[in-house]
């Protein structure tokens, strides 16, 4: 099978995107594995699928596959993607596309600087929203991870998220610890984990270990997230820069029943042909 993809990237957490509107496209976990890698095939931290709408609400539908071939339910850099794709390669002419993922509708708006914002939906905090495993509903949970107590906030942008508070992202544990909390037991789908620095009121720094992909330089849901979390704990503002390792997403989210917006950047890079 000769496939048609582009390689893109939000803040260099970067994509395969393949337009499955055009062109027929059916991939095993152990295809996009191999298109994942970053030696023997293109190289990606996930792989976006464009693919005409199963809602009469959207104009397409959106699929994310992470580099381990796991489908999961939602990317904010990769949406912030999908809108460019769609636009470039002439899919559709409008500034705001509703799209469908497996975690609901969201809506992506291209902005006249050329960045993009989406509507990341409405955060969810409940353990059963992400799922994870507990009594009851807290602000915060602990548990023993790798020799030490984590002490962790949660929120759900359609992903699981754990956010933990650092003093310093440059020396938080993100590999192991970030490995670790991954997989254990009490998140029964995994979850993404950030690490926080709390700068000021409008500005956080953040480093995101996805589940299936490792550290990645961005993380869009982790950024709502972390925002999210941070503005539970009322010491993070409606507005704020996170900086992330490969760049700055801007987050909005003015509190209870309200969306997250995530505005950022997204690039082309190449875009060729595979035989898979």
């Amino acid at each position: 099978m000769l496939l048609k993809f582009t390689k893109m990237h939000g803040l260099g957490n970067d994509f395969i995107v393949i337009d499955a509107v055009r062109q027929q496209v059916s991939l095993s976990a152990e295809q996009i594995r191999l298109l994942a890698d970053r030696h023997f095939g293109v190289g990606c931290d996930q792989l976006l699928l464009v693919e005409p709408p199963q809602s009469q609400d959207a104009e397409f539908r959106y699929r994310i596959f992470n580099a381990d071939g796991g489908e999961v339910e939602q990317c904010g850099n990769g949406a912030r993607c999908f809108a460019q794709f769609v636009r470039e390669q002439g899919l559709s002419d409008a500034n705001d596309i509703v799209v469908e993922t497996a975690a609901g509708l969201i809506r992506l708006s291209i902005e006249t600087n050329g960045q993009v914002t989406v509507n990341m939906g409405v955060p969810r905090f409940a353990p059963r929203d992400l799922p994870f495993t507990a009594r009851l509903e807290a602000m915060f949970y602990s548990l023993d991870v790798a020799g030490q107590t984590i002490r962790f906030g949660i929120a759900s942008m359609g992903n699981p998220h754990a956010v933990i508070v650092v003093d310093d992202i440059q020396t938080a544990p993100v590999l192991t610890l970030g490995a670790a909390l991954e997989k254990h037991i009490r998140f029964p789908k995994r979850v993404n984990v950030g690490f926080m620095q709390i700068v000021n009121e409008g500005h956080i720094k953040l480093r995101v270990f996805e589940r299936g992909a490792g550290e990645t330089l961005a993380c869009g849901t982790g950024a709502c997230a972390a925002v999210a979390v941070g503005r539970r704990r009322s010491v993070l503002a409606d507005r704020v820069q996170v900086d992330l390792p490969g760049g700055i997403l801007n987050i909005m989210w003015r509190g209870d029943n309200e969306p997250v917006l995530m505005t950022g950047p997204a690039t082309t890079v190449f875009a060729g042909e595979i035989d898979v």
